[in-house]
This record gives C-alpha cells, sequence and structure tokens, in this order.
C-alpha cells in the first residue's frame, strides 16, 4: 500500500496519541523519502525535546567496597570477602541515574538507525548526536521482549509515543540476507499489526476530532442462558474498535488494514462476509448499554485505490462500509472521515460556541 509520507505521519501522531498542535508536521518530515527515514526524523525531535527538559532518572541499584559505609550494609560479603582487611565494607547503593530502560532503549534505536544503509546520511550525523548528548546511558541489544518491562507513569507519560516508535523500529529490523546487517522490513505489508494501528488511528481521531461523542472501546458480553452443564466462563468476550456514544445515538465502529478491502468473488467484488457478521453482533449488543437509542455501524477500510462509501439498513439498524484513500492529502482524508458519521445519518452542527454536536 502506497500512503504519501505526511499522511504515514498523521496515522502514527493519533494512534501514538502526539498529535502536534495546530494540526502541522514536525521539522523534517516531509523531505523524508520513506518510512525508515521518517522513524528517524521522528525519534531525533522527541529524543531533542526530552533532552531539552531533562532525560528521566530512576533508582539504579549497585554494589561496592566504600571506606565510608553509606547505603544499605552487606554484611555476609563483606565478612565472605574478608574486606575488612582492606579497610572498607561491601555497600549496596541506590544512586539516581540516566541509565534507565526507556532511556536506554531511545539510544538504541538511535544507534541502529544511525548505522542503517536507508538512513540519509543527515539525519544519520542527528542521530549520533543525540547519542553523544545521552553519553551517561548505556546501548543495550533491542528485542521485543524488553518493551513489556518498561514502566511509565504521569511524570515520565512524554516517553509514551517514543517507546511505540521504538518498539516499531525494533519489530521491522529483520537481518539481511548476507548476514552482515539488517534490512526494514514494509511494516505496511503487515496487515495485522497495521489494523491495530489504523485502530487506534480512527479511535484517537474521533476522540480529538469531534465533540458531540464519547470515543472508547468497549468489552460487551454474549446474551445467553447456560443450559445444563454449561460453564458461562468459556463464553468469550467480545472487545469492539471503536464505540462512539452520544445522547442521540450510538455508532459502533470496526477498522480494517487490507490491502485489498473488497476481495472479488467470481468475478465481482464483496464485503467479507466475517467482517459484516462481527460488526452486527457488536451492533446487537451495544444496544443493551442504551436501548431507547438507534445504534448504527460502519466498516472502516484503509484503501490503496479510489475511496468509497456504501450505505445499507441491515435488520433495521444503519450501516455504513467506507474506504478511506490514504493517498488523498490529508485534508481530503479528513474530510472523509468526518463526512463518514454523517454518512450514518449523523448530522454535525455548529454549536454557539463553535463546539460540535450531533443531530439526527
Amino acid at each position: 500500500m502506497t500512503i504519501p509520507i505526511r499522511n504515514i505521519y498523521y496515522l502514527f501522531c493519533y494512534a501514538w496519541e502526539r498529535f502536534p498542535e495546530g494540526g502541522s508536521t514536525e521539522a523534517g518530515v516531509d523531505d523524508c523519502p520513506d518510512l525508515p527515514n521518517l522513524f528517524a526524523r521522528v525519534l531525533i525531535n522527541g529524543a531533542r525535546r526530552l533532552l531539552r527538559r531533562g532525560l528521566d532518572r530512576g533508582y539504579i541499584s549497585f554494589e561496592e567496597e566504600l571506606r565510608s559505609p553509606r547505603g544499605r550494609l552487606l554484611i555476609d560479603r563483606t565478612i565472605k570477602e574478608q574486606t575488612l582487611q582492606r579497610g572498607a565494607i561491601s555497600c549496596q547503593v541506590d544512586e539516581l541515574s540516566q541509565d534507565v530502560l526507556h532511556n536506554q532503549i531511545i539510544k538504541s534505536t538511535a544507534v541502529v538507525l544511525a548505522n542503517h544503509r536507508l538512513i540519509a546520511p543527515s539525519l544519520a550525523h542527528e542521530l549520533r548526536l543525540i547519542c553523544g548528548r545521552m553519553g551517561a546511558v548505556s546501548v543495550l541489544r533491542l528485542r521485543p521482549g524488553l518493551f513489556r518491562n518498561v514502566q511509565l507513569s504521569r511524570n515520565n507519560a512524554q516517553y509514551s509515543a517514543l517507546m511505540r516508535l521504538c518498539e516499531f523500529v525494533c519489530r521491522a529490523m529483520l537481518p539481511d540476507e548476507v548476514g552482515s546487517g539488517s534490512r526494514f522490513f514494509d511494516i505496511l505489508r503487515d496487515e495485522e499489526r497495521m489494523s491495530r494501528v489504523f485502530e487506534d488511528f480512527l479511535r484517537n481521531f474521533y476522540f480529538y476530532e469531534q465533540s458531540a461523542f464519547t470515543v472508547r472501546r468497549e468489552d460487551m458480553r454474549w446474551r445467553f442462558d447456560s443450559g445444563p452443564g454449561g460453564d458461562p466462563t468459556l463464553m468469550p468476550i467480545m472487545r469492539t474498535d471503536i464505540v462512539l456514544r452520544s445522547p442521540r445515538s450510538t455508532v459502533v465502529m470496526d477498522a480494517k488494514f487490507y490491502a485489498d478491502p473488497f476481495p472479488r468473488s467470481s468475478g465481482t467484488p464483496k464485503i467479507r462476509s466475517s467482517h459484516l457478521y462481527q460488526l452486527f453482533a457488536y451492533m446487537k449488543h451495544a444496544s443493551d448499554r442504551a436501548p431507547r437509542l438507534p445504534v448504527r455501524g460502519a466498516l472502516v477500510y484503509a484503501s490503496p485505490g479510489d475511496g468509497c462509501l456504501h450505505r445499507y439498513r441491515l435488520d433495521g439498524h444503519e450501516i455504513a462500509v467506507a474506504a478511506i484513500d490514504l493517498r488523498r492529502p490529508w485534508m481530503q482524508v479528513h474530510s472523509a472521515l468526518i463526512g463518514l458519521l454523517e454518512g450514518l445519518g449523523t448530522k454535525m452542527l455548529p454549536h454557539h460556541d463553535g463546539v460540535e454536536q450531533a443531530s439526527n
């Protein structure tokens, strides 16, 4: 799927909840020729912001022999190693340091990108400067399991988007055929991973770009009665991609990222039946929380071709099937997504204070 670099940037910004103020791109983003250079530019800009405000620090424990004891005294080690004969005692000291895991991951990702053959020389130089400014931080070997150990809080939440970026880079780097380096896997071809990104993008887009609906992911339970010997704990939980709720209506959306949104059956493009079944089940159960409100649904595909919007009425529910052409200029993509709500019969009317609200 070929998507302009600016739109890829917006896609990840919304998905990672770090959309820039004013709807503008960061400096240098439009000059990036491909995804690896885009990731390098975003990493550089993000790392510079962190360095300006000061890298996060955490307590690191280490053991050493000290002539003036401090920290926790290690009596057993002192006796075993007979450090008193050397006029010292073994201690465990906790010291505030920048050499914490999330800083190590950023520096290590910068090293990997700086040494990659696809990265422009100017960006590689900037990445090495970033590494130099993080001199007290260790470099480690990146692997997917590291990211599960990162612990962030409100005090260092600014690291969240960069951690997701670094994880993407880590998972995209594959050994090359000759074994002398690595190559960058085209993530846009990974439909499973990009479907999760597109889902996060769509949910956060509607969270930021309209105020008529609350927007969230919801868990729904099946309506069923257990028969004799039936174990209710075996029934799976339905987890929706996006549910938009207002005092007047409910909209259930399912986001998909496919190179071919409508596969051909007997030579004719068709909507995937499994997607319709899934959306219909979500819609039927979404009414449980607001039984008197109309429930509408939408299948939203990231499209590699021309966009389209098809509307249907299924068992009393309005359903839209939309293919959003991400190759178009960003403002056209923006308008298509806002227009999707209108296509579901939800008209966005301006408030007297400029805030939009829904009307049926």
